[in-house]
């Protein structure tokens, strides 16, 4: 069975709804903001961020850091796994 994770905080959950019902508390707007949002790329053994090229085994510690080449300009955006 495949597991779903949200792009902004790396929660995991066994179907899209329930993922996306309920608040993240690393969405953009601020915590508690906004929904999940679904990461569309495959499991991975690494994700790397899209911007910079980091990299970390899960999506939850790649993007609770900020990511120095973020199109916000460095420290104004978090590492957004690529797919």
């Amino acid at each position: 069975m495949p597991n779903f994770y949200c792009e902004y905080c790396g929660t995991k959950s066994s179907s899209i709804s329930s993922l996306i019902a309920n608040s993240c508390s690393r969405h953009p707007l601020g915590a508690g903001k906004g929904k999940h949002k679904l990461y569309e790329g495959s499991e991975k053994i690494k994700y790397s961020c899209k911007y910079c090229g980091t990299s970390s085994s899960s999506i939850s510690s790649l993007t609770g850091n900020s990511c120095f080449r973020h199109p916000n300009e460095s420290g104004k955006g978090k590492h957004t796994p690529a797919l």
